[in-house]
């Protein structure tokens, strides 16, 4: 092997070596053991912090606020304090260990208290999507920790700070389900107590076996050695933690797979199978509990045997067990003697009615929003004491799909001016905040009674 190739390999090996370097730009360990050492102790500031970043949390889970609950994660001390109790049973410190937990603890706690005494006084008391989703976790979420924690370790030795600790503390989700436990107990609901608790003890135990991890990777020397038969009790308790939190999550995780595949191998069968020249799949659902999809169809009868045949076809999707049940061409006449399709008309009124209520939802907010800055009970008296012609006056608002505008009523005993018209158009913008203004004004004949 001549000297150009032994130097091609040394600087592939340097290169690599240095491209994978975990002790690179890391603390000494003493440092290191000192930044561990000041998680352990309670400071007053740290938990008006906590506090502060629960009631943060509570509040943008109470209005289903995504971007005020990763606000409040960001603001969390949490994690710390579980990446000193991984580093304090790596290097077999049993004193750092006992203080790190009792902190933890104490914060855990703390937290508690405070979400609860939240949601107790809070007049919003119904679950949002975002609490709901903390209280049902799977694999994918021992996952999460596992591979945070270990990124959260490896950042939390570095000489540099960077924004490794706030992204896991955003991606672990630790603030969140405290605060969701907090609702539960306030609302008596034990689904969201043990969902929710659930969720932040795996994040907390995975977090924690990363920083252990990390810290062995790193060659942080052991505070003490511990004779075979205390390490080897110490091992097991681990090992049954892990187990016991790991056992429900997989069994979550793996239900969730199983409904992912049915639902789609439901809509391939669909999608598939249910392709006529005169007949049209209008509506479809499965009750996956009692293993049954009903559909309806229009158009041409389909005959008793294209039915069962379309039955024997559930196996070739894996819907083996499920029973088909088919509501077709259903009509009664109508008033003019049309036919009308019931399965059809279910249908259209099923997506009106899904359009309304995004509608009605989508005016809501933008009502509420409004309404609360309006008062047009007043305007409507001062636009009655200004603009004399108007009798009758009323006010109010509306909503659509391009904004908001103010509406005007009233009667006039002789037509308004196209001055006047303006003028309480420009009274009603500049009083009311609203960029539109509508006038509804009725001019009374003289012959009128």
């Amino acid at each position: 092997m001549d000297n150009e190739t032994k130097q091609a390999k040394e600087k592939a090996k340097t290169y690599f070596h240095n491209l994978f370097d975990m002790r690179s730009n890391m603390l000494s360990y003493d440092e290191l053991r000192d930044m561990m050492e000041e998680n352990t102790i309670i400071h007053g500031a740290n938990m008006w912090i906590l506090m502060l970043a629960i009631l943060i949390a509570s509040i943008g889970l109470n209005v289903n606020s995504t971007a005020v609950i990763i606000g409040a994660m960001l603001i969390s001390p949490l994690m710390s304090g579980i990446l000193t109790i991984g580093y304090s049973l790596a290097i077999r410190d049993l004193s750092m260990l006992k203080k790190a937990a009792t902190r933890f603890g104490t914060q855990v706690i703390i937290s508690l208290i405070t979400s609860t005494i939240y949601f107790s006084l809070s007049p919003l008391d119904t679950a949002t999507s975002e609490m709901i989703a903390r209280t049902s976790p799977t694999l994918w979420d021992v996952l999460i920790a596992l591979f945070g924690g270990i990124a959260g370790s490896i950042g939390n030795t570095r000489k540099k700070t960077s924004n490794v600790i706030p992204g896991v503390a955003i991606a672990t989700a630790l603030m969140p389900p405290l605060c969701t436990v907090g609702y539960g107990i306030a609302t008596g609901q034990a689904n969201f107590i043990f969902g929710a608790f659930y969720l932040f003890a795996i994040n907390t135990l995975f977090i924690a076996l990363s920083a252990l991890f990390v810290t062995k990777m790193l060659g942080v020397p052991s505070h003490r050695e511990l004779d075979a038969k205390r390490q080897k009790r110490i091992n097991r308790i681990i090992t049954v933690l892990i187990i016991i939190a790991v056992i429900p999550s997989t069994l979550g995780g793996a239900y969730t797979v199983y409904l992912s595949m049915l639902e789609r191998n439901i809509s391939s069968y669909l999608d598939s199978e249910f392709v006529f020249a005169d007949t049209q799949l209008v509506q479809s659902s499965a009750d996956n509990q009692n293993r049954v999809i009903s559909v309806s169809l229009v158009g041409t009868q389909l005959s008793d045997t294209r039915i069962s045949e379309l039955e024997d076809k559930l196996a070739d999707y894996d819907l083996s067990g499920y029973t088909l049940h088919v509501t077709q061409n259903k009509s009664v006449d109508g008033g003019d003697g049309d036919k009308v399709t019931i399965a059809l008309q279910e249908n259209t009124i099923r997506k009106l009615q899904e359009q309304l209520d995004e509608e009605i939802k989508k005016n809501e907010t933008l009502s509420a929003d409004i309404a609360g800055q309006v008062d047009c009970t007043a305007l409507a008296k001062k636009a009655s004491a200004i603009f004399t012609k108007l009798t009758d006056v009323r006010c109010g608002l509306m909503c659509g799909e391009n904004g908001s505008t103010i509406l005007l009523t009233g009667t006039t005993a002789s037509p308004l001016t196209d001055d006047e018209t303006e003028s309480i158009r420009n009274f009603l913008k500049t009083e009311s905040g609203v960029s539109e203004a509508e006038l509804q004004i009725e001019t009374l004949s003289e012959d009128r009674p």
